[in-house]
């Protein structure tokens, strides 16, 4: 691994990697484990794995804003949404007390996770304490959220995980218990079942997906017409692929990948988040790092930063992609094209 033990101190002290070292050489973590040759046509040979922010608890949710031209990403332990610029290599708060209005303590995570562009200029939450899904102008930030739809059929979600948008609108998204303040038999469950939901552009909610214990990440093929859902469960450690039809319900499930044969080397490495590059490869938060595989399949090669990854997300050009690495924030760059903001 070729990992500074200067990043190390400077998560111990709190601070952020930012504009007194913007003249300094960027400071690198990790390594590429290349499984495939096809990889050179992801990742050049040499490519490092840079970190852009540290000092963080637990982030996730990772979200470019094209217009914008800046990061924002989630600490769900402290509920915090930053904000970071390539500009001026900047890291600052854009939103606090995100994910749970309530009286605290709840749980370890219980700020908003994963983050969303709608299309109309709104920022979307998917938040574990309060429960929901969420909105908010991005255009006023300080106009305050107002809730999407925070049930089902009349009984609370459990801890809406993560968001994709469709091109019709629809915001698809999954419902672990994770954020819950307490797991098993004493949790305050309303919801007999967790999965994936659909809700329309009209605001109508379904359920398409009920039997995935631990629905996590999602992303959409490039032609929108297969969805991938990870389920971040030890004992069955599956990304799974949805046929998503015309009127936008889901079928024909179908596992994509399975990484319960993968040497698992730190703790709490399940599926987590998802991404997409043009080309169809998938993008997959899990065991050994930021796992990349072909559209059939096929494992070409893992970002492994000595952390565990919890989500990534395209940026900059299309040609960047940034990791969530428990307390580190990081970016690769990248001969594949991703489509920043989804």
């Amino acid at each position: 691994m070729r990992l500074s033990l200067y990043p190390f101190f400077l998560t111990a002290l709190g601070l952020v990697v930012g504009p007194a070292r913007a003249q300094q050489p960027a400071l690198t973590i990790g390594h590429v484990v290349r499984q495939s040759p096809a990889l050179d046509q992801i990742l050049a040979p040499g490519a490092q794995l840079e970190i852009i922010s540290s000092g963080h608890t637990h982030v996730e949710g990772p979200l470019w804003v094209p217009d914008s031209s800046m990061l924002l990403f989630s600490d769900t332990k402290t509920r915090t949404v930053y904000r970071w610029k390539a500009a001026d290599n900047k890291r600052s708060k854009f939103l606090e007390a995100s994910g749970y209005t309530g009286r605290m303590p709840y749980k370890d995570e219980p700020g908003s996770n994963g983050l969303a562009l709608d299309g109309r200029g709104n920022l979307l939450f998917c938040e574990h304490g309060d429960r929901r899904l969420a909105a908010l102008p991005l255009a006023q930030p300080n106009s305050g959220k107002r809730t999407l739809t925070d049930n089902f059929q009349g009984k609370r979600y459990n801890s809406p995980n993560d968001a994709v948008v469709a091109p019709d609108g629809a915001v698809y998204f999954t419902d672990p218990p994770f954020g819950l303040p307490k797991l098993g038999p004493s949790a305050p469950r309303e919801l007999p079942f967790t999965g994936v939901f659909r809700r329309a552009a009209d605001g109508q909610v379904t359920a398409e997906a009920t039997d995935i214990p631990f629905a996590n990440g999602l992303a959409f093929s490039p032609d929108g017409r297969t969805l991938y859902v990870s389920n971040a469960d030890s004992l069955r450690p599956l990304i799974l692929a949805f046929e998503v039809g015309k009127n936008g319900k889901l079928s024909k499930e179908r596992p994509f990948f399975d990484m319960k044969s993968l040497p698992k080397i730190r703790f709490k490495e399940t599926p987590d988040g998802l991404k997409v590059d043009q080309a169809g490869n998938v993008y997959a938060a899990g065991v050994g790092g930021l796992l990349i595989i072909s559209p059939q399949g096929q494992l070409l090669g893992t970002i492994d930063p000595g952390e565990v990854v919890a989500n990534c997300a395209w940026g900059d050009d299309g040609h960047s992609l940034y990791l969530m690495a428990t307390t580190f924030v990081c970016r690769i760059k990248t001969l594949a094209q991703g489509v920043p903001g989804r």
